[in-house]
C-alpha cells in the first residue's frame, strides 16, 4: 500500500492500487486492523477514480460538421 495522498494520484495509479487492495482484501490473509485500513485506502482511491473519470468524461468534446461532413469545431458533451 502506498503513502501517496490519494488527491495527487493520477487516474493510472489510483487504480492500480485499488487493485491491489481488493486482491488483498478478497485473499482475506490479512489481520483486522489492516483490513479496515485497507478498506478505508481502497473508498479513497475508488472516489478518486470516479472524480478523475467525470473530470475527463467533461473534457470530452464531439467534433461539429458542417453540411459537406467536414470539422467546424468542438461542442461540449453534455453531462446531464
Amino acid at each position: 500500500m502506498s503513502d501517496t495522498d490519494v488527491s495527487e494520484m493520477s487516474f493510472e495509479a489510483a487504480m492500480q492500487e485499488l487493485e491491489q487492495v481488493v486482491g488483498k482484501l478478497e485473499r482475506g490473509d490479512v489481520a483486522l486492523e489492516e483490513s479496515i485500513a485497507l478498506y478505508e485506502r481502497g473508498a479513497k482511491l475508488k472516489k478518486r477514480c470516479e472524480a478523475k473519470l467525470k473530470e475527463a468524461e467533461e473534457k470530452v468534446a464531439a467534433i461539429t460538421l458542417d453540411g459537406e461532413g467536414t470539422p467546424t469545431g468542438t461542442t461540449p458533451v453534455d453531462a446531464g
